[in-house]
This record gives C-alpha cells, structure tokens and sequence, in this order.
C-alpha cells in the first residue's frame, strides 16, 4: 500500500477519488428521493456532448463537459417548471438532445481517445489543470450543500409544506441542479460517463438498506462511497484495469450483498 502510495498519479487518484466519494452521495441521495434517478444519466451524457464540442472548438474538454452539465440541469429545471404533472419528462428530452449532440460533434474532432476517456473515466490520468478544477469545484459544491441543506431536506419530504416554512423552493431547486450539474460533470472525467450516475445512487440504495434516518442514509452512504473507491483504485492498480468500471462493478456486489443481508 505504501508502495502503492509512493507514485503521485496514485496520490492524486486517491485525493480525487475522496471527494467524489464525499459529493456523489450528497446529490444523490436527493435525486434518489425525488424519483429523478434519471438526471445522473442525463447529466452524464451532457458532459460527453460538452466534451465532444470543448474538443472541435479546442477548449478545454472539462470545461466544456461542466458548462454542457450546467446548461443541461437549467433546462430539466426549466422544463419541470412548465410540465408539472409529467416532470420525468425533462430528463428523456434533455438526454435525447444530449446523445445526439455527443454524436455529431464527436465526429468531428478526430480524437477518439479523449472521447473514450471520458466513456470510462481516466482518474489515474488526470492533468494538472483537471486535477485543480476537481478540487475546487469539489469544495465548491461541498460548501454549497452545507448551506442549502435544511431547506433541501425540507423541500425533498414535503415540497408543499416547505413554503410555509419559509423555504424558497425554487431557489434551492436551481442550486441543487447547479451542483448536480457541476459534480456530475467532475465525475465523468475521472469515473467515466457511462459510470458515474450508478455511483451516483448505488451508494446511497446500500445504505437505505440499513440506515433509518436521512442523515444517517446520507453518512453511511459516503462511507461505503470510500469503500467503493479505494477498493476499486487498488484493484484496478494491481490487476491493470480501468478504475471507474472496477469501482461500480465493487459497489453493484455489495448492493447484492446488502439485499441478501437484509432479506435474510
């Protein structure tokens, strides 16, 4: 391990992998309440489209992949705003849009290495300036959520109640979405966009097979989140596979596991 430990690449997946572990939870135990489990595989296509036109205007992918992210959350809220009564809708046109135009614009860059990175994730191979963005945008939504979180919990149980105690739903619904849109967009480069929204919710169905209350589905939720990553990373280190498919495959085990456990 300490071996292991030596090499900086490893250090910086291991310090990445610890705040994915931390946000990853945080937004979707929400998301998971809200029946909107849909939006981590929506937002995740968005940042592949966001990629794939960072790459042919030759701007940074990641970049590209969080405001794509962004853009993408606004419109869901938009149009859950506008569509009441069919609110998953939102997410099936907004995904829709997002793998068409991942589509066409991958065509055009020429570089299907980049886009594969981001299909699978690439956390061992992260650049300096990746690796900054991470960290800050991880601190960012980290902070946020601590202060959106009381009004999020009550707008989460009881959306109609939580005017009346002064929440300001709408307020706290476009700052969910920002952050989901912007830590789902982190998450595709270093876990793969094609991965990121199952370590988005298995996490956090592990833990509601335990846990009774909201704050302690959402603590054993980052928890078995580390458990996840840094099995995930030294497995993949030492058998030469690709993290973020190794981290998933870890976490969809110990979800059986836990509903075998809680069957019995």
């Amino acid at each position: 391990m300490l071996n292991l430990l030596s090499y900086e690449f490893m250090q910086r997946a291991f310090l990445v992998g610890t705040l994915l572990a931390i946000i990853l939870p945080c937004i979707g135990l929400p998301i998971l309440l809200k029946r909107l489990s849909m939006m981590g595989d929506t937002l995740a296509h968005s940042s592949l489209a966001g990629v794939a036109i960072g790459l042919c205007l030759g701007i940074n992918p990641l970049l590209g992949a969080i405001v794509a992210c962004v853009i993408a959350g606004l419109s869901i809220e938009f149009i859950q705003q506008k569509l009441k009564s069919y609110q998953e809708i939102s997410t099936v046109i907004i995904l829709a849009a997002a793998i068409g135009l991942a589509g066409i614009f991958s065509g055009f860059t020429g570089n299907s290495n980049s886009i594969n990175s981001y299909l699978f994730g690439s956390i061992v191979t992260i650049s300096d300036d990746e690796f900054y963005l991470v960290i800050g945008i991880s601190i960012l939504v980290i902070v946020l959520y601590r202060w959106i979180y009381d009004q999020l919990y009550l707008s989460v149980f009881d959306a109609k109640a939580a005017p009346i105690l002064g929440v300001n739903a709408k307020f706290v619904n476009f700052v969910f979405t920002f952050l989901s849109a912007i830590a789902i967009s982190i998450s595709a480069k270093t876990i793969g966009s094609l991965i990121v929204s199952s370590l988005l919710v298995i996490p956090v169905i592990c833990a509601m097979q335990f846990a009774r209350t909201y704050k302690a589905t959402l603590f054993l939720s980052i928890g078995l989140s580390f458990l996840f990553v840094y099995l995930g990373l030294l497995v993949s280190y030492y058998a030469n596979l690709k993290p973020g498919s190794v981290i998933v495959l870890i976490a969809v085990a110990f979800l059986i596991i836990a509903m075998f456990i809680k069957r019995k």
